[in-house]
């Protein structure tokens, strides 16, 4: 068989399945077993493939045929314009937690890139790892392109509680060349944090445990340890608002990733504690409330 041959094959079988944004799919899965990219996939359309890549293509048809996520496949995922491995061991990266990494460099820039401090930030259940690398890997740009900046440095410190999940967020540190300025530690939240930080960053889990079985399947395949956020979804906030001060610098901030009508219930969260001001929230691209920043009083 050729490659259109195949490519039209696995869209039929994927749309036969109900399989979402089956012909995007398709071409993900195809140039990946091939090791091509997608544009390549209509060049080389002619081009005929070996039994051995069939075997594997067919697998990892029924693969994503059973739910199970195409990132999980491929061992790819693209966030904030870099490359990350995911695999079940984490929550697959979403174009929606772009709006947190995206205000906490403002903040940084606003704050702290023309201060003499070296500027600290924790990501709490780091997962994959995708905000605190791009973070840091954006962060350290703006340095490098600022011409007499004084911040002499950012580090960031990663945590998680499960020990796979920080393998992963370690390869895709190496991956994206920034081993050398972030560190990671197993803790469940602040267990084993003993420094002070100018900035805390968290995408906890926040999906109600009774929520979770109406999930789709491909979610329900991601791990569970990452999306159950306990009987009303705000456990790791409750945590987050009532600890996370005693990690923060004077006049630090915390900015957290919330679902789409957590909105009130997190910010009463940081309101009742009386250790935070200029609580906000700012709404993702598809005009839903996205995340909750808060100052250190």
């Amino acid at each position: 068989m050729n490659i259109k041959q195949i490519l039209e094959k696995i869209i039929t079988l994927l749309n036969q399945n109900n399989i979402e944004q089956a012909t995007l799919k398709a071409k993900i899965l195809l140039s990946n077993c091939l090791n091509i990219s997608k544009e390549q996939l209509i060049v080389y359309d002619n081009k005929q493939v070996e039994e051995n890549k069939l075997k594997e293509i067919n697998s990892k048809i029924e693969q994503l045929i059973k739910g199970k996520p195409i990132q999980y496949i491929t061992n790819k995922q693209e966030f904030m314009g870099m490359d990350f491995y995911v695999d079940e061991n984490v929550l697959i990266p979403q174009p929606d937690t772009e709006i947190l990494v995206e205000n906490a460099i403002e903040l940084l820039k606003n704050n702290y890139i023309n201060s003499k401090n070296n500027v600290k930030v924790l990501d709490l259940c780091t997962g994959s790892g995708c905000i605190a690398i791009s973070l840091l890997k954006l962060m350290q740009e703006q340095i490098n392109n600022l011409k007499n900046n004084l911040c002499k440095s950012i580090t960031v410190t990663s945590t998680d509680i499960s020990d796979n999940a920080l393998l992963v967020a370690k390869q895709n540190a190496k991956k994206n060349n920034i081993e050398n300025n972030i560190k990671f530690i197993n803790s469940n939240m602040f267990e084993n944090i003993k420094d002070k930080f100018h900035l805390i960053v968290s995408n906890p889990p926040y999906i109600e445990t009774q929520e979770i079985k109406f999930l789709s399947k491909e979610v329900q395949n991601e791990p569970k340890l990452a999306l159950d956020g306990g009987i009303d979804g705000l456990k790791f906030y409750k945590i987050i608002a009532e600890e996370s001060y005693k990690y923060l610098e004077e006049n630090g901030y915390i900015i957290v990733e919330i679902g789409y009508n957590q909105k009130e219930d997190v910010i009463n969260l940081f309101k009742k504690t009386k250790k935070y001001t200029n609580i906000k929230c700012k709404k993702d691209l598809a005009n839903n409330d996205r995340i909750i920043i808060a100052k250190k009083v």
